[in-house]
């Protein structure tokens, strides 16, 4: 069994920044991608951004530039930097991530940008 357990979500202004972490505890064999998605009230979850164990990231064209993606390998932990946040990115925010060649996911972070 595998846990993905999220951190960092909260309230912030718009133009604030917040940071989320999610690490994956219990029986790992090994790590591959690992990413955040988040679902708006209304909307479908979307990928927003990814980073393979090589360290290749990809990022969903709404937050190019804003946010980064970064990884612990030894502490099988993932990072999302948020900065410049927009009302829009309000949403819960789910950790994902492929551990033993299955996906797994966390239960969620809500991130609130007030304006």
């Amino acid at each position: 069994q595998v846990q993905l357990v999220e951190s960092g979500g909260g309230l912030v202004q718009a133009g604030g920044s917040l940071r989320l972490s999610c690490t994956a505890s219990g029986i790992i064999f090994k790590i591959n991608h690992m990413g955040w998605s988040r679902q708006a009230p209304g909307k479908q979850r979307e990928l927003v951004a990814s980073i393979t164990d090589g360290g290749s990231t990809y990022y969903a064209d709404s937050v190019k530039g804003r946010f980064t993606i970064s990884r612990d390998n030894a502490k099988n932990t993932v990072f999302l930097q948020m900065n410049s946040l927009k009302p829009e990115d309000t949403a819960v925010y789910y950790c994902n991530s492929d551990v033993n060649d299955y996906k797994w996911w966390g239960q969620g972070t809500q991130v609130t940008v007030s304006s």
